[in-house]
């Protein structure tokens, strides 16, 4: 069995959740990727991958060996690239993960920036509002908002966002203008339902004042709450720059800005295997130049 490339198509199909899609990647028949992983199994003795007639998934012992098969793939190509003398220039693939709304608007842009600088980098952008697992789901880079919990994985802070209340200067007019976190309960809410643990909206780092959420609209998407408020549904809450057009256009205005909690950091996530890779130094360098610590909103 040709050992690396078993690896590579285990890892491939891990990440893909397809043996088609990654045969396809790695230029192999279907028939060969499938062989490839069933080989590294019965070397193991174990299962790695849970297969169905449509979907593919990790066993336990699977995550676990894919977490050191992609660390030991990974220091192997950056090996190759020093002996290469590639360092310098970015080249193949580089995986990263965001946001929906911030990848879109804020990564999208050095994305752009990387790919015209480097013609032999190419950018897998993945923008998805939950949390991805770096090593077992392939990616290089993780773009946060929030604080982090301590963990294995590096972290550059590039930015720093706020959770804002706006509402659109038509419903205001016809409401009227809380003046304190108390005055909410007079006023119809549109909640985005990340950003309503517990039924309450809190106002400071210790969570008081706060208050309980009665949402006359719950959606799980941001864009959604967004269009409902400049509709003139209701008051809602978002991050900062999520409605920075919005606000600038005037479809939207800022209110109870004195109650706004503590900013929130945006930052770069990766593991510590990656740190000397020229393709994720050149999206740091990257990144840090777009968005320049700034208070988006």
């Amino acid at each position: 069995m040709d050992r690396m490339l078993a690896l590579r198509t285990f890892a491939a199909v891990a990440r893909l959740r397809s043996f088609a899609a990654a045969a396809r990647q790695l230029r192999l028949s279907p028939t060969a990727a499938s062989r490839a992983v069933a080989l590294l199994e019965d070397e193991l003795g174990t299962p790695l991958l849970l297969r169905t007639t449509r979907s593919v998934s990790l066993t336990a012992e699977g995550a676990a060996y894919l977490e050191a098969c992609q660390s030991a793939l990974e220091q192997l190509d950056d090996a190759a690239r020093r002996i290469r003398g590639e360092d310098a220039e970015p080249r193949g693939r580089l995986v990263v993960t965001a946001p929906v709304v911030f990848g879109r608007m804020h990564v999208l842009p050095v994305v752009t920036r990387l790919l015209r600088a480097h013609p032999r980098l190419s950018v897998q952008l993945q923008l998805a509002d939950r949390v991805v697992r770096l090593a077992e789901e392939g990616v290089d880079a993780a773009v946060r908002i929030g604080e982090l919990a301590d963990s294995a994985l590096h972290q550059v802070k590039l930015a720093q966002v706020r959770r804002i209340l706006v509402a659109s200067p038509a419903y205001l007019a016809a409401r009227g203008e809380p003046t304190d976190v108390a005055g909410l309960a007079g006023h119809d809410l549109i909640a985005f339902d990340t950003f309503t643990a517990n039924g309450e909206w809190r106002f400071t780092a210790s969570g008081r004042p706060a208050a309980r959420v009665e949402a006359r609209l719950i959606t799980n998407s941001v864009e959604t709450a967004i269009d409902a408020a400049t509709a003139g549904l209701g008051i809602c809450r978002v991050l900062s720059y999520q409605v920075r057009r919005d606000l600038a256009d005037g479809r939207l205005r800022r209110i109870l800005q004195d109650f706004e909690p503590p900013a929130l950091p945006v930052s770069l996530i990766f593991p510590a295997n990656r740190r000397g890779s020229p393709n994720v130094g050149a999206f740091i360098k990257a990144a840090q130049e777009e968005l320049r610590l700034a208070e988006m909103g």
